[in-house]
C-alpha cells in the first residue's frame, strides 16, 4: 500500500499597479466551509444557538442604548443653555440663593421652597402632578467640607436655569420646562427629593435666623437686591413648629384620618395595631400648641370611633407609651375624664401581659382576646421593653387608686435590681420571660433594646418624690458603669461618644437613640445628682449636634462609628446601610433639656438648624414629613414613604417647649415625661 499522494498549495500575491490585487481569499472561503461541514451537528447547533443569543441581546439593548445617547445630547445642550444663562448674571449676585428673573413673583417667600403654583389658580392650589413644570435643584459639585457647613436647598426660580456664578461651589434650584409636554413621572412630581417642597399656603413659615446657615429671600428686582428679612425672635420659631405640625396634621387627616401612620409619599396610610396610633399619640402636642380645632377633630375621634374591644395582637412596650401614655398626659392637661376612662380599659387589657412564670411581662398582647405571648422565635423580651412601662402604669394606679398596675411594674424592677450578670449596674439587653434571668450576658448598649431602662431609673425616682433609694442607686451606679466602660473620645477633634461592649471588646458605635443620655444627664444633675453628670451631658451632646451638623443634608443618621485614630481624618464614619434618619427626638430632646436648665441661647440655635432640615429634606407636598434613606445625599436623600408617629408626638413638641419663653409650660420640676414626651405629674414627697 502506497500512501495518498499529498497535495501542497502555495499562496501567491502579486502586486501591479496597473492590474488587480490577487489573493486566494476564495480558498480559504473554500477552506471555512471545509471546517465548518467538519463539525459535529451538535457543535454547529450550539454556535448558531450563541450567535442568535448575541442577536436577540443586541436588538433590545439597542433603544436602552439610543435613549442614553440622546439624554446625554440633551444635558449637553442643557449645560449649553445654562452656561450661556450664566453669563447674564449680574456679577454681584453671588449668594447661594441667586434670585432667578422673575417674569413672574417666586411663589413662596422666606426660608423654604415650594412647588410651582398655578398663577391663575389662586394662591392656595398647588400644581398637580401633571404639572409641566418640575422644581429641580442642581447637582452640587463633590467637594471637601467643612463645618459649619452650609446646607439646604435655595429658593424656588420660577423662571429659567440660574447657576452660581462662582466656580459652582453652592447648590442653585433650577426649574427644568418639560418642552415636549410629556407627562412626568407621578412620583417625581408629588416630591423633588433633590431639596424641600414646601406648599404655597405655607406663607406663615417665620424668616430664617441669623444662625441660619442659607438665608435669603426672593427680592422683586434681581439687579437691585433687597436683603432678607431677619428675625431671631422665639415667637417666630414658635409660629414655625406650629406651621409644621399643620403640614403634618394635614397629610393625616386627608390620607390617614384613624390609621396608625401616614405614608406621605403614596398619599395613603400604614397599619400597625389599628388604634389611631399618630393621633392618640399627638393629642398633647396639640394641646400644647395651642392647636384648638385640631384638638377638637382628634377628640371627637377618640369618642366615638377608639375602641381597644378588639382582636388584635398588640407591643406592650409601643402600646403603653404611646396610646396609655398619651391617654393620661392629655387627661391631666385637659381634665377631660373621657381620655382617663380610655386609658383605664387600655390598662386592663394590658395586665395579661404579666402573667409569666417570672413575673417578666411578654412582649405581645391580644387586647381582644385577652391573651399574651412572647414573640414566635424566643421567650425573650428586651430589657428597655419591660422596664420602660413603670412611668405609665404607676400613674395609672395613683389615678384610679386600683394597684395591681402599679404593683406589677414595680415588681419587674424589685427583680431586675437583684439579678446577676450586671457590669458596674450596666445591664444587657434581653431578659428570659420564664426564668426571669438575663439572656445574651457580656453585651451593653445605651443604643436599642436597653436605652430607655437607664432613662426610666432616674424618672421613676423624681415621679415618686425621690423616696425608692433602689433606683436611684442603680442610676447612679450605671452612669458610674457608662462612664467607666463606654465613654471614649475621638482622634481627631475630641468628641465624646459612647460606645457599645461585646464581652470586653470596645465598639466605637453609638445610636441616635444615645442622644437621650445628655438630657438624661442634664435632669439628674438639676434634681441634685454629681455635678460631673452636667458635664458629661454638656461634651455629649456637642457630639449629638456635630451628628447633624457634619451631614450633607444636616441630619443625623440612625448609626455613627467614631473614628479613635489620633490622626486628621473624620471624626463621623457612617455606614451606608446607617444612613437613613426617621424623624427622631432624642437629640432635641436633650436639647430642650440643656436649655432650660443652661439658658445658654446655642442649644436653641441648633435646634432651629434641626427644624430648618426637616423641612427641608423631609418635608412633602400635600401634607405631611416623610424618613429618608440617606442623611449625606442633598440631591436625592431617597423618601422611606412613612411618618413616624413620634415625629408629631415627641420631636415638634421638644422644639416647641425648647423655643417657649414660658419656663412654668410643663416646668420639669412638676412634670416628668415618659420615653414617648408625654407629661405626667410628679407626684408629692411622701411624709418622711
Amino acid at each position: 500500500m502506497y500512501p495518498p499522494s499529498r497535495k501542497d498549495f502555495i499562496s501567491l500575491t502579486l502586486n501591479d499597479p496597473h492590474s488587480h490585487t490577487y489573493n486566494n481569499g476564495k480558498h480559504r472561503r473554500q477552506s471555512c466551509w471545509r471546517k465548518w461541514k467538519q463539525l459535529s451537528r451538535l457543535q454547529r447547533s450550539l454556535i448558531l444557538f450563541l450567535l442568535a443569543l448575541l442577536l436577540i441581546f443586541g436588538l433590545l439593548s439597542y433603544p436602552s442604548m439610543t435613549e442614553q445617547w440622546r439624554g446625554l445630547s440633551d444635558r449637553e445642550d442643557w449645560l449649553e443653555l445654562n452656561d450661556r444663562d450664566v453669563k447674564d448674571i449680574p456679577p454681584e449676585v453671588k449668594s447661594v440663593l441667586d434670585q432667578a428673573e422673575a417674569k413672574v413673583p417666586p411663589p413662596v417667600a422666606g426660608p423654604d421652597m415650594g412647588p410651582a403654583v398655578d398663577p391663575d389658580a389662586g394662591a392656595d392650589a398647588v400644581v398637580g402632578p401633571r404639572a409641566p413644570n418640575v422644581p429641580i435643584l442642581a447637582k452640587p459639585p463633590i467637594k471637601n467640607k467643612t463645618f459649619p457647613n452650609k446646607r439646604g436647598p435655595p429658593s424656588l426660580q420660577k423662571d429659567g436655569n440660574i447657576s452660581d456664578t462662582v466656580g459652582r461651589k453652592k447648590q442653585v434650584q433650577e426649574v427644568v420646562q418639560d418642552e415636549e409636554g410629556e407627562e412626568v413621572d407621578k412620583e417625581k412630581k408629588i416630591v423633588s427629593w433633590r431639596g424641600a417642597l414646601i406648599e404655597a399656603d405655607q406663607a406663615t413659615d417665620p424668616p430664617p435666623s441669623n444662625n441660619e446657615k442659607e438665608a435669603a429671600a426672593p427680592p422683586a428686582n434681581p439687579a437691585d437686591p433687597v436683603p432678607p428679612e431677619v428675625s431671631t425672635g422665639a415667637v417666630d420659631r414658635l409660629a414655625a413648629v406650629c406651621d409644621a405640625f399643620r403640614h403634618a396634621w394635614k397629610g393625616y387627616k386627608e390620607y390617614a384620618w384613624g390609621h396608625d401612620e401616614l405614608k406621605p409619599i403614596s398619599r395613603s396610610f400604614g397599619e400597625w395595631f389599628g388604634l389611631g396610633l399618630t393621633l392618640i399619640d399627638s393629642l398633647d402636642t396639640m394641646w400644647i400648641l395651642g392647636l384648638k380645632e385640631e384638638f377638637a377633630e382628634a377628640k371627637d375621634w377618640v369618642e366615638k370611633e377608639l375602641s381597644f374591644d378588639k382582636n388584635v395582637d398588640v407591643n406592650l412596650f409601643e402600646t403603653t407609651i404611646r396610646i396609655l401614655g398619651g391617654l393620661l398626659s392629655t387627661y391631666h392637661l385637659t381634665g377631660d375624664q373621657l381620655f382617663l376612662e380610655k386609658a383605664k380599659d387600655l390598662g386592663s387589657r394590658l395586665m395579661p401581659a404579666f402573667k409569666t412564670p417570672s413575673k417578666i411581662p411578654f412582649s405581645d398582647v391580644n387586647i381582644g382576646k385577652g391573651i399574651a405571648h412572647p414573640p414566635r422565635w424566643t421567650s425573650d423580651s428586651t430589657l428597655a421593653e419591660v422596664t420602660s412601662i413603670q412611668l405609665e402604669f404607676r400613674e395609672l394606679s395613683r389615678l384610679t387608686q386600683e394597684p395591681q398596675y402599679q404593683e406589677a411594674v414595680n415588681e419587674v424592677m424589685r427583680l431586675v435590681h437583684k439579678l446577676p450578670g450586671k457590669q458596674d449596674g450596666l445591664v444587657p439587653m434581653f431578659i428570659n420571660t420564664n426564668s426571669g434571668q438575663f439572656t445574651h450576658k457580656g453585651v451593653f448598649t445605651l443604643g436599642a433594646r436597653a436605652d430607655s431602662y437607664y432613662e426610666y431609673l432616674l424618672k421613676q425616682w423624681i415621679q415618686g418624690g425621690k423616696a425608692e433609694d433602689d433606683l436611684l442607686e442603680d442610676y447612679l451606679q450605671a452612669v458610674e458603669g457608662v462612664k467607666k466602660h463606654l465613654v471614649r473620645q475621638t482622634g481627631p477633634s475630641r468628641l465624646t461618644f459612647v460606645g457599645e461592649l461585646s464581652h470586653s471588646r470596645f465598639n466605637p458605635k453609638m445610636d441616635h437613640l444615645v442622644c437621650f443620655l445628655p438630657g438624661t444627664l442634664a435632669l439628674g444633675a438639676h434634681n441634685g445628682l454629681p455635678g460631673d453628670h452636667m458635664d458629661l451631658a454638656v461634651q455629649l451632646m456637642e457630639t449629638c449636634h456635630q451628628m447633624y451638623q457634619q451631614m450633607e443634608t444636616g441630619l443625623s443618621p440612625e448609626i455613627v462609628h467614631f473614628s479613635m485614630q489620633a490622626s486628621d481624618g473624620p471624626n463621623l464614619i457612617v455606614k451606608p446601610a446607617d444612613r437613613h434618619n426617621l424623624l427622631r427626638p432624642e437629640t432635641v430632646e436633650s436639647l430642650f433639656y440643656m436649655y432650660r436648665f443652661t439658658k445658654d441661647p446655642k442649644y436653641r440655635d441648633w435646634g432651629w438648624d434641626i427644624l430648618l432640615s426637616f423641612n427641608n429634606y423631609t418635608k412633602v407636598p400635600g401634607g405631611g414629613y416623610t424618613s429618608i434613606n440617606n442623611v449625606r445625599d442633598p440631591v436625592n436623600p431617597g423618601p422611606r414613604d412613612k411618618m413616624e408617629s413620634f415625629f408629631l408626638g415627641e420631636t415638634l413638641k421638644y422644639l416647641y417647649l425648647l423655643f417657649s419663653d414660658d419656663m412654668e409650660l410643663l416646668s420639669l420640676d412638676k412634670y416628668v415625661f415618659n420615653t414617648e414626651a408625654h407629661a405626667l405629674p410628679i407626684w408629692p414627697s411622701p411624709p418622711k
